[in-house]
């Protein structure tokens, strides 16, 4: 542990609503147990071509609110390769960095454990993905305020699908997971929601049609995952109109709409508790973890489980949708 003094973050992969709180936090908490704190600007690319500054407390005033990301972020392909990482390596110790906070998603953690493994270094990685789909923690940073965005698009919807009496698709992100729709349907009362996670047990549409839907309504909605294994929104809507030609029926993609915007208490304050975990853990000599949360305390979860192991969905939840949705 004598040998770190100074810590690189970056933030990596898709945007998240609080991962400015995350790296406020883990700035502050670092500078208070005495490192050296560098910023490292748009990801791994970022650590490849030396786009670094050191950061002081000031940095990190009056971000706790913004989305997106001060440190930005970008996909990198060289860092795929042996010799990008190599050359990532080489720019961290000539800035004498000693460790890495990384803050992203599945891909970022994916690369950050290589990257660990290859070079034996030290690095902690927080969950920042609106998806919630890594495997060790109940939320991730961002799925809240994805999550109330989602709501409050579909509560404006519904309003003008009432006036037409139309059935709406909406479609949601969530490539493999289905924690975006499923409980985005619940917040907003929506009729059902199509998941990844279902769609290789049973056609959802026809169960949807099946189960008498509609019947007792002038509209519905329907949350849809944007996953290939769904269909999507656009593939669901041209099987109704080919197979039940009776439903009007629409299509709403809120696409990257779901990423923007100042993050929610809740996020900001689990930014902020994973943060300072984070230089916590790299006190206690932990490396190569990512923070997670369960029943709301603090945990270490290994990179391999946290990437390699599907997060199941609650079946309580689906449950309840079904229940509700009479």
């Amino acid at each position: 542990m004598n040998k770190i003094k100074s810590i690189g973050i970056l933030t990596s992969g898709g945007d998240a609503p609080g991962m400015n709180a995350a790296v406020r936090a883990v700035t502050r908490a670092a500078i208070f147990a005495g490192f050296k704190v560098f910023g490292i600007y748009r990801g791994y690319r970022g650590l490849i071509y030396d786009e670094i500054e050191e950061f002081s407390t000031q940095n990190v005033s009056n971000i706790i609110q913004r989305g997106g990301t001060i440190l930005k972020t970008a996909r990198c392909k060289e860092f795929q390769t042996e010799e990008g990482r190599q050359c990532a390596y080489d720019v961290m110790k000539r800035r004498g960095i000693d460790a890495l906070v990384v803050i992203g998603g599945d891909g970022s953690l994916t690369g950050a454990r290589i990257f660990a493994n290859e070079f034996s270094i030290p690095i902690i990685g927080l969950p920042g993905t609106i998806d919630n789909d890594l495997y060790g923690t109940d939320t991730t940073i961002g799925y809240d305020t994805a999550l109330n965005t989602i709501m409050e698009c579909v509560d404006k919807i519904r309003d003008t699908a009432t006036s037409h009496e139309r059935l709406f698709f909406i479609e949601v992100m969530g490539r493999d997971a289905g924690f975006l729709a499923l409980n985005g349907a619940i917040a907003s009362g929506a009729e059902a929601a199509i998941i990844p996670e279902i769609s290789t047990q049973v056609d959802q549409l026809s169960e949807l049609i099946k189960n008498g839907f509609r019947k007792s309504k002038n509209s519905s909605i329907v949350l849809v995952a944007e996953s290939p294994i769904t269909g999507g929104a656009m593939g669901l809507a041209q099987r109704v109109k080919e197979e039940y030609p009776e439903y009007d029926v629409r299509v709403s993609i809120l696409g990257h709409l779901q990423r923007g915007g100042s993050p929610t208490a809740h996020d900001r304050i689990l930014a902020s508790r994973m943060g300072a975990a984070a230089v916590d853990a790299l006190l206690d000599d932990q490396r190569n973890v990512m923070i997670g949360i369960k029943n709301d305390e603090i945990t270490y979860v290994p990179f391999t489980k946290a990437i390699k192991n599907d997060k199941p969905i609650n079946q309580d939840l689906l449950s309840t949708l079904r229940r509700l949705s009479i």
